[in-house]
């Protein structure tokens, strides 16, 4: 790992949940935001980073050509993707040319581009998260070497902070699993339904799936120490205490037959599937 890449992770831990505007992350003064772009890169391809983008130029693909010959009344896609079809039919536009409001500007552009029906001429990096892998690779293989002081003494703060918590919860973790040879549960002794409710929310921000976490993703972080009855029980207590919603799953052909039977079964209709904190 070079310096400038080291010094990026650095400032991220400096951020709430890891998380940061691609903006804020320089790991130099002077830093491009190119240069910032490619070092984010060269972590991701590595799974140390996550980051998400939105597209800034946009033009029709040959597939939205041909939609949009077809008759009005049965075209596959809603007014606003049909707006943004039209409005790049002849040329390429940014997507305020779109002429949909802001709000709905990336989630339909993005879903058009993901069904081919136009091309994301250019991008930029929009969000910027450390990953679990990333955590892990600062905590265990982290080795820098060499004697020029190029780190900051804030990237260093954020770093002993970070090693710091690492610490303090691997003592809680210690204790309880001390205390589970004396007989009593995981969910007793570990995790009460606040502090489930907390990792829903940490998961999702740090797996970017706005407000739908997949059950079966929390299931990966909890079991074990928790068994399955006693997340789906903690489940529902949230669910009745109004913190959280339980939707089932629409379509399944995103998701793998283990991934959906991760869910909560019903005796009426599919899996309960997504969590969503009110």
């Amino acid at each position: 790992m070079d310096v400038l890449e080291l010094k990026f992770l650095l400032e991220l831990l400096g951020e709430a949940d890891y998380r940061a505007p691609a903006s804020k992350i320089k790991p130099n003064p002077q830093s491009k935001a190119s240069e910032r772009d490619n070092i984010c890169r060269r972590l991701s391809e590595r799974d140390l980073v996550g980051y998400s983008v939105e597209v800034t130029r946009l033009a029709i693909a040959p597939p939205g050509k041909s939609l949009l010959k077809l008759e009005m009344a049965g075209l596959p896609v809603t007014a606003e993707e049909l707006l943004v079809l039209q409005a790049c039919a002849n040329e390429e536009i940014s997507p305020t040319q779109t002429g949909i409001v802001a709000e709905l500007q990336q989630p339909v552009i993005q879903g058009l581009a993901q069904r081919g029906l136009i091309r994301a001429v250019k991008t930029q990096i929009n969000e910027i998260w450390l990953t679990e892998r990333g955590q892990e690779f600062l905590l265990n293989e982290c080795n820098p070497t060499g004697t020029s002081p190029v780190i900051s003494l804030n990237g260093l703060a954020n770093y002993l902070r970070f090693f710091r918590k690492a610490l303090r919860d691997v003592g809680v973790v210690e204790k309880a699993v001390s205390k589970l040879s004396q007989g009593k549960t995981a969910a007793e002794l570990i995790l009460n339904d606040d502090d489930i409710l907390q990792i829903i929310q940490d998961l999702d921000r740090q797996l970017g799936t706005d407000n739908y976490l997949p059950i079966f993703q929390l299931r990966s972080k909890l079991q074990p120490p928790l068994t399955r009855d006693e997340l789906d029980r903690a489940l529902y207590r949230l669910q009745r205490n109004d913190k959280i919603e339980l939707s089932s799953l629409q379509e399944a052909i995103a998701y793998s037959q283990e991934q959906i039977e991760a869910g909560i079964a019903q005796d009426v209709g599919g899996p309960l599937f997504f969590i969503i904190v009110i």
